[in-house]
């Protein structure tokens, strides 16, 4: 069993990365980016592309339609007060067509592209509900969330409204945040990255949650785990 998994889906002119960079983090990645008009991609290094969180009660909405069982499925993302809707719906009664909208950004995967999707889905949320539910208490005992007070606070207090999804990703040390920096250096497990503040430091590759170009000296943005950032006094 991997630790990560990353599957494109790239069409003429957008392209849709579902990525899961830890089987115990409790969420994923979905990345999109488009063709500019000048025929080359959007570079999410460059801080280009929409990039949004999904928690695993997401994951598993996706699933109920993706498993056919639900016509569509919609939320929205609230970040730094911007929102972004997403919806995952099939095009018609049939059902072999699926339409995924992130804020500005349209996918359609034929069937089978649905279904690698819908198994690579399954298998991550299996992993994720053996490995991310798992919390360590002081005394260094493990404890599992209950089921009942897990579905006490996914309840929403609006049945017909649709949930938003608060990703305070700049809040929570065990999240990440976005970062400007230059890679100045590389070995096999780290970037040495300088950031905005002129501070080189060494992160090791498994904290840094986004894609990037290896060249030297390109100004690129990083997502990168915050607590890396704290113990190192890198402002984010």
């Amino acid at each position: 069993m991997v630790d990560k998994h990353s599957q494109s889906f790239f069409g003429q002119s957008t392209g849709l990365t579902l990525l899961s960079s830890s089987k115990s983090d409790s969420f994923i990645f979905f990345k999109c980016i488009k063709k500019k008009p000048d025929g080359s991609w959007e570079k999410p290094s460059l801080g280009e592309g929409k990039t949004i969180k999904c928690n695993l009660d997401e994951i598993v909405m996706i699933l109920d339609v993706l498993q056919r069982n639900s016509d569509s499925w919609s939320s929205y993302h609230s970040f730094n007060d911007v929102k972004t809707q997403i919806s995952f719906k099939w095009e018609d009664g049939a059902k072999k067509k699926l339409l995924i909208y992130i804020g500005n950004y349209s996918k359609m995967l034929n069937f089978s592209q649905t279904e690698i999707f819908r198994l690579l889905l399954a298998h991550i949320l299996e992993e994720k509900i053996e490995f991310a539910t798992i919390s360590k208490m002081p005394s260094g005992k493990t404890v599992v969330s209950s089921p009942k007070v897990n579905e006490q606070r996914n309840q929403f207090n609006d049945a017909t409204a649709l949930p938003v999804v608060k990703e305070s990703i700049e809040h929570n040390e065990n999240e990440v945040s976005q970062i400007n920096g230059v890679i100045e250096g590389e070995t096999e497990k780290a970037l040495l990255i300088q950031f905005s503040n002129d501070k080189e430091i060494w992160i090791p590759k498994s904290v840094i949650r986004s894609n990037y170009d290896s060249s030297n000296d390109i100004s690129q943005n990083f997502m990168i785990d915050n607590w890396i950032l704290k113990k190192n006094n890198v402002p984010n």
